[in-house]
Order: C-alpha cells, then sequence, then structure tokens
C-alpha cells in the first residue's frame, strides 16, 4: 500500500467523520413551527443541556437559554415528535365568545438523571409555551423549575409594582437595581415582565394553568449572575406520581396592546371543571367601602347601617345594577365556625330588601379578623343567600388560593381575591366562578392617588394575567378630592381624573364583575353620562380589541356585544387626540353612536366633572378624533340603525 494511498484514506476518514459530527450536529437541533410559520423554537441538548431559542417573524426574540427541572441534573433528549390542533371552544364568560386555539406541540421524550419526562413545547402564531411532565422512574423529592430568557440587547422592561405604579420603563440594569435589598424587604419581579424590544416588538413573560400543577409556589422572575438573562423559578415539592408543570409563556404582538386581548393563556389553561354553569353570572356591582361618610343632597349621610344598604339596593334595582357588595364591618368578630353579626346595621333585613328589589348581594370576608374555616365558609355565606364573596388576605399562597376557589364553587359562590392575590391565570376558564381578582392597585387602594398615568399602565401590564378588580368608575371627584369621604385619599387634591374617564376605565379593564364605587346619588345628578356604564354588558363580550395604546400615554378599547360597540379611550396627564378607525363596523350599515366626553374646559386637577354627551351618525370606514382633556376620557356607544 503506497503512502499516497494511505493518506487519501486519511483524509476521507477525517471527512467522514467531520461529515457525520455534522450530521449529528443537525440532527440534535430540533424545531417547531407555528401554523403561519412566523414562530420558530429550536432546542439542543449539548452537554446534556437543555437549551432553546426563539424567533419572530424572521428574528431572534430570545437568544440561546437553558430550561431544567431538576438542579445540575444532565438532560437528555430520546424521542421527539410534532403534532398540531386546530380547534375553538365557547368561554362561559371572557373578552371573546368564541376563542380559537391553533397551535403545533413538539413533544420531546426527556431523561433527567434517570427520571423519565416529557418536555411540551408550544407555538401559537402570537405566542409560546413550555410544559415539563414527570412522570417514569424515581423523581427526588424536591424540584426547582427554571427556565432562562436571553431578551434582546436594549430592551425596555416593565413590571406590575402590588399597590404602586408599575415600574418601567428600565432596561436590565434598572431591572437590577431595583431588585436589590431595601433595608429588610426585598423586591421582586412580578409577573407579567413585559418586555419592549429595540424595534418596538413586545413581549409578556408569565405563566398559565397554575391550577395543574400541585405542590408547587407560584413563579419568581430574578437575573441570573453570570450571563445577565431573566430567569424564572418555581419551587416544587414532588409528590405526584406524575407531576406537571404549570406552562411557561411568552405572548408577543407588534404593540402593548396586543398583550392585553391575546388568548394564548386561556388556552393553555385546563378546561372547565364545572358542569353546570348557568348560576355564573359577570355583571356590574355597587360597593359600599368608600362612600361612608358621603353627605347626600338630601342631607343623608352614608355609613355602615341598614338605611344605607336600602339606598344602594333601591338604585341598583332601579338601574339594572346585578349586584351590592357589602365590605368590612358588617361582622365585629370571627371564631370557628362563627360570625359575631355588627349591631351596625341589621343584616337579615337587607338580605331580605335585596331579595324582595331582586339584587344580588356578596359579601366580603378578611382572614385577618379570624379563622372561619373555609370548609364552613363558603356554605354558611351560600346559606344567607350570597351569590359571591369578595375574600381579603388569603397571601401568596398557590394551594389556599386553588382551595378557595374550588369550594367556593361547591357553594355556587363568585369569588373576587383581595389584596395582592396570586394571579391564576387562566383560571377563568377551569373555575369561571374565579370572577375578578384585585391584581394591582386599586382605585384609592391604601388610600393613595390613582394617577392616569398608572392605570395606562396597570390596564397594559396587569391585566395580561386576566380579569382585574380596580374599582374604576368615580363621579363626586371633587368631593372625593376634598375630603368628603371617610375613606378617600389621605392627601386631599391628590387624584387625578375626569368623569369621561373613569366611566372609559369601566370598559378598558376586563372583568366579570365591575365594581362601581361611588354613591347612587353621583350616578344620579349625571345620568346621561352613567348610561354610558348602565348600558354596558359586562364579560359576555362577543370580540376585544385594542386600537392604539402606549405604555404611560394612552390605550383605545373597544369591545363589541352583538352588533353594538362599546368604545373607551383615556390619556395621560398631557392629554391628546387619538383616531379612532372604525374600520371593524358592517359594511353597508348605519349606526346611531352616543359620544361621552370631556369638554374644552375639562382637566384632571382642575375641572375635573366638566363633560359632555351628544349623539350623532356613523358608518364603516369613518374616523373619529377623540379629543381628550389632560387626564381625560372618551367613550363612544355604538348602536345599528
Amino acid at each position: 500500500m503506497s503512502t499516497r494511498y494511505k493518506i487519501g484514506m486519511l483524509f476521507l476518514l477525517i471527512a467522514l467523520l467531520l461529515s457525520a459530527c455534522s450530521e449529528n450536529e443537525k440532527n440534535s437541533k430540533l424545531r417547531v413551527q407555528s401554523p403561519d410559520e412566523s414562530v420558530q423554537i429550536e432546542f439542543s441538548d449539548t452537554a446534556g443541556v437543555l437549551e432553546y431559542q426563539l424567533q419572530w417573524q424572521g428574528q431572534e426574540i430570545v437568544g440561546s437559554s437553558q430550561l431544567s427541572i431538576l438542579p445540575n441534573a444532565h438532560i437528555s433528549i430520546l424521542e421527539s415528535k410534532i403534532t398540531s390542533e386546530d380547534t375553538s371552544w365557547e368561554p362561559v364568560w371572557g373578552q371573546q365568545s368564541n376563542i380559537r386555539n391553533n397551535f403545533k406541540e413538539l413533544q420531546l421524550d426527556i431523561d433527567v438523571d434517570g427520571t423519565g419526562g416529557k418536555l411540551l413545547a408550544r407555538a401559537y402564531n402570537n405566542g409560546v409555551a413550555f410544559r415539563f411532565v414527570l412522570d417514569k422512574g424515581e423523581k427526588p423529592q424536591e424540584a426547582n423549575l427554571k427556565i432562562e430568557y436571553a431578551f434582546p440587547q436594549g430592551s425596555n422592561y416593565y413590571t406590575p409594582a402590588g399597590e404602586s405604579e408599575p415600574l418601567g420603563p428600565v432596561d436590565f440594569g434598572g431591572l437590577t437595581d431595583f431588585l436589590k435589598e431595601e433595608g429588610a424587604r426585598k423586591r421582586k419581579i412580578s409577573i407579567p415582565l413585559v418586555v419592549e424590544s429595540p424595534n418596538q416588538l413586545h413581549m409578556a413573560l408569565l405563566e398559565s394553568d397554575l391550577y395543574a400543577a400541585k405542590g408547587i409556589e407560584s413563579m419568581r422572575l430574578g437575573i441570573t449572575q453570570t450571563e445577565g438573562k431573566i430567569e424564572s423559578v418555581n419551587k416544587v415539592a414532588l409528590n405526584e406520581k406524575e407531576w406537571t408543570s404549570p406552562w411557561r409563556v411568552i405572548l408577543f404582538g407588534k404593540s402593548a396592546g396586543d398583550l392585553v386581548v391575546n388568548t394564548v393563556p386561556v388556552n393553555l389553561a385546563t378546561p372547565s371543571k364545572l358542569e353546570n354553569t348557568d348560576w355564573i353570572k359577570p355583571g356590574k356591582t355597587l360597593w359600599d367601602w368608600r362612600v361612608h361618610g358621603y353627605t347626600a343632597p338630601d342631607g343623608f349621610v352614608y355609613g355602615i347601617n341598614t338605611e344605607s344598604y336600602f339606598r344602594f339596593i333601591d338604585f341598583a334595582a332601579e338601574n339594572d345594577i346585578d349586584y351590592f357588595l357589602i365590605d368590612d364591618a358588617w361582622y365585629k368578630k370571627v371564631t370557628k365556625g362563627n360570625f359575631e353579626l355588627s349591631d351596625k346595621l341589621n343584616l337579615e333585613k337587607v338580605i331580605d330588601y335585596a331579595e324582595k328589589k331582586e339584587v344580588d348581594l356578596m359579601l366580603y370576608y378578611d382572614r385577618r379578623h379570624g379563622e372561619y374555616g373555609d370548609d364552613e365558609l363558603f356554605p354558611y355565606y351560600q346559606s344567607l343567600g350570597m351569590k359571591g364573596i369578595k375574600y381579603g388576605f388569603m397571601g401568596n399562597n398557590v394551594e389556599f388560593t386553588r382551595d378557595a376557589i374550588e369550594k367556593s364553587a361547591k357553594s355556587k359562590l363568585l369569588i373576587d381575591f383581595h389584596d395582592g392575590p396570586v394571579p391564576l391565570t387562566g383560571i377563568r376558564r377551569t373555575y369561571p366562578n374565579a370572577i375578578t381578582r384585585e391584581y394591582g392597585h386599586a382605585q384609592q387602594d391604601s388610600r393613595r392617588a390613582f394617577t392616569p398615568e398608572s392605570f395606562i399602565k396597570m390596564a397594559l401590564i396587569n391585566a395580561i394575567t386576566g380579569p382585574l378588580d380596580l374599582n374604576n368608575g368615580n363621579f363626586d371627584l371633587t368631593g372625593i378630592n376634598r375630603g368628603l369621604r371617610e375613606k378617600g385619599p389621605r392627601q386631599t387634591n391628590s387624584y387625578f381624573s375626569t368623569v369621561a374617564s373613569e366611566a372609559a376605565r369601566t370598559l378598558i379593564i376586563f372583568s366579570g364583575l365591575v365594581c362601581i364605587p361611588d354613591a347612587p346619588e353621583a350616578y344620579a345628578a349625571k345620568a346621561d353620562l352613567f348610561e354610558f356604564i348602565q348600558k354596558m354588558p359586562v364579560g359576555k363580550w362577543d370580540e376585544s380589541l385594542i386600537l392604539h395604546s402606549k405604555m404611560d400615554e394612552y390605550i383605545s378599547t373597544a369591545r363589541r356585544h352583538g352588533k353594538e360597540w362599546f368604545i373607551g379611550s383615556v390619556y395621560n396627564q398631557q392629554g391628546g387626540t387619538l383616531d379612532i378607525k372604525l374600520d371593524f363596523l358592517e359594511e353597508g350599515k348605519e349606526y346611531e353612536v352616543t359620544y361621552y366626553e370631556d369638554t374644552k374646559e375639562t382637566h384632571c386637577k382642575t375641572n375635573p366633572e366638566a363633560y359632555r354627551v351628544r349623539k350623532g351618525k356613523l358608518k364603516k370606514g369613518d374616523v373619529v378624533k377623540a379629543v381628550m382633556a389632560p387626564g381625560g376620557g372618551h367613550c363612544m356607544w355604538i348602536t345599528p340603525i
């Protein structure tokens, strides 16, 4: 054998080895695309580390990032397959009456240091989701579900901040600074984390179907120490034979508003667990808590008493308002299995009067006042004839929140969570009695001011997680700012809004229970403006659109019920004009429109109660210039002629 022949064979062998390595490298990367092929997720398991990359419309929006379920475990991809689904379903209530569930799913069979399971990756046209399932072999007692996100450099970030105005815009360094210790209190990044990339694409990071994951804490967001990425972490107790994680979700859209009406989170949720949902009725409710101390034009002073509650019930009955919510202080003390009722009012008389007037009641419960016990609590509320419970101070506890929703459903009670609850995104599909929650700075909460900017941010950030109870809709803004309420803002003249903006906010914030917080007389004095709230259906929307949206500046929302459209817009303290293009109306039809709007004299600080109501006619393709005062708003009720 010649030397030349040996050298040739050696080069051929090297070429074959390189080709094989290249082919192995090619096969080690697994991809799934969305139905319209605009989204691509790519996975690899190089050196026992599972990584993914995400592209949308040809752009990388998440760079190489790790996924893990057991700390420091070696992950191997064993097999893979791709499936698809294109179905639709009808929610009990929601922002849409029919929801399309269209995705492609890559299933990766994985081995995690001897524990077998799957990673599911779903690609929708406007979002992606990841879920781990561990169902084979021995599992350790605890796990640490962790996913990284390498968002584009130069992105801006926004996050809820409890009862304060949401944080943002901040860059990555600003997020890091936010997480630094403040005395003994450590801050956290709450979900959703909204990301605005340098080229103006918008993304939201959150989780869905937390209901299906047992033994888990809610998601925590942080910063990776070495590579400057975002990371999401859940601590998990693996006490289930087959353990399923929540879905880790990334939504995307061309505007911030696209994220608010995105249906991916509810599509990912467990389908309804309730066979009969006829008793679940979304609607509007009056609320007593912020009215205490208000003096009506006839001299009557509202408080915690029977006569005050009769007035609320009368107004609700006369104006087709479904519910009246009685807040704290209807009881004095709580012990195991017993409420000691307040002597300030006759609750039995109030209940009988509401039944006579065909107004349904809801009651508040504050767990800090004593432990009644949930096994007894919900049946007791049902025995009183209540239709719902506003549950306060339950804490950030997933298991407790899940149990409360299930137990309230057994007693046919709607449930509205108060005070920083677990968001449980998607739960309204699984248990539609979870009607709303105060996941944000509810209007005048902690008796602090509520600015136009904070509202716009919450409408574009907090609302991505689902329905919110923000208590919008005050009409006596002058009286509230003068301190003529027991529970108005602590600092007088610090609550900036206009009455047209207040009406618009009740539509913009999606909820199954719209809680309007002012006195009946305040609404009666502006009955022509109150008409917008009165006529607006709640929860039973056929279609919802965000027409305009910009963080800190404005939002415009349109919702359709049947052939009627309701449109609400608000602006920040600069004021401005939005062009409302009516491309969504039916061709060839003429519509009557009622405008509820600011005047030239309106101003959120100096003249908040100036407004006008006028009528007009519209058709498809018309453009309405919605002119808004500083901190103002604009509403339209459009009906076909």
